[in-house]
């Protein structure tokens, strides 16, 4: 059955007061009533929630206590999540063609029947996500945060870099093309003699970048890349930090970096004093959390455990509070 019935019988339960709806000899409202001759039988709300209960009642259970529980504790996360949510959807429907075909995909792969069904898993997805994030970052210790700081943050360094691109083109031949490779190579180990040669390192790389860098956007300034930390460029400069923060003020790479844009040389010029522990402390837990999750695939499931008993969920219906014992002992079991 698909959760979208499940929810409009459920509806029907908590509707069955707004209507003219037959009762029982007991008092109780009846959903259906059947007559064969002189025999009258009906189904009560009580059966229906009876039923619905032991056969898809820990479902809805758990998805409600999981949705009070994190919009309660997340609440400046609900609107950021559910917009999330709403362009995933858009996003979706714009690679399918149409919200027919999108909800012909979500009816054929889940067990959702309706687009808005399917947007509000998305939406809750989201919100366990933000749980896992912040969850993981009580799990950073201070001897963590502190090695971190030790051992991984730099100062921020102004860095120059001579960028050459060999001149391939796509119409040329693989004789060609490996040709304009080895005489940008040839170029960038020029430089870098040229660089052995001078007095004035740093003015003579700037005087090299202007006249061969092909880096539009740094050849006039002499190649400077400014002050720049780990994270602050793209990844194909990420290279180039990597080999610069190995190098020492005032020194320039020896051989020439390989990258999808060319052949680099870099200069580590000048090196600012890192920032103080307590102002970037919470980008270190960030980080340190981060990586957690990424090597830790059970976080995402103790997130939830984890706040389930901080807000003490106590199921006062035995039944259902038998299930969910049961579900979370499953639960346990899986770490």
């Amino acid at each position: 059955m698909k959760k979208g019935i499940i929810l409009s019988l459920i509806c029907l339960i908590f509707l069955c007061g707004c209507g003219k709806i037959p009762k029982l000899k007991n008092g109780e409202e009846a959903i259906v009533t059947f007559k064969k001759g002189d025999v009258d039988y009906k189904i009560s709300a009580e059966d229906l929630f009876e039923e619905l209960k032991t056969n898809f009642g820990l479902e809805a259970t758990v998805k409600m206590i999981d949705t009070f529980i994190l919009e309660t504790e997340f609440k400046d996360k609900i609107d950021s999540n559910k917009e999330m949510a709403k362009n995933y959807i858009k996003a979706m429907t714009e690679a399918y063609g149409s919200e027919e075909d999108l909800l012909d995909a979500i009816r054929e792969n889940t067990n959702y029947s309706s687009i808005e069904a399917y947007q509000e898993y998305l939406y809750l997805s989201f919100m366990q996500s933000t749980a896992s994030e912040e969850y993981a970052k009580t799990l950073v210790t201070d001897k963590e945060i502190n090695n971190y700081y030790e051992n991984d943050v730099q100062g921020d360094i102004e860095l120059f870099h001579i960028l050459i691109t060999p001149k391939v083109t796509d119409d040329m031949s693989d004789e060609d093309k490996t040709a304009a490779e080895e005489s940008a190579k040839t170029l960038a180990s020029d430089i870098i003699k040229k660089l052995d040669e001078a007095e004035d390192k740093l003015e003579t790389f700037k005087e090299l970048a202007k006249e061969y860098s092909d880096d539009e956007a740094t050849k006039e300034i002499g190649g400077n890349l400014g002050y720049v930390n780990y994270g602050d460029l793209n990844n194909n400069y990420e290279t180039l930090l990597y080999v610069a923060y190995n190098l020492k003020d005032g020194e320039y790479s020896k051989d020439y970096l390989v990258t999808e844009l060319g052949y680099h040389i870099v200069l580590r010029n000048k090196t600012k004093e890192k920032d103080k522990l307590e102002d970037i402390k919470d980008d270190i837990i960030d980080k340190l959390a981060s990586k957690k999750m990424q090597e830790d695939s059970t976080i995402s499931l103790n997130s939830m455990k984890y706040y389930r008993k901080l807000y003490n969920v106590n199921i006062t219906d035995s039944k259902l509070d038998r299930q969910y014992g049961i579900y979370l002992n499953n639960l346990a079991n899986k770490e």
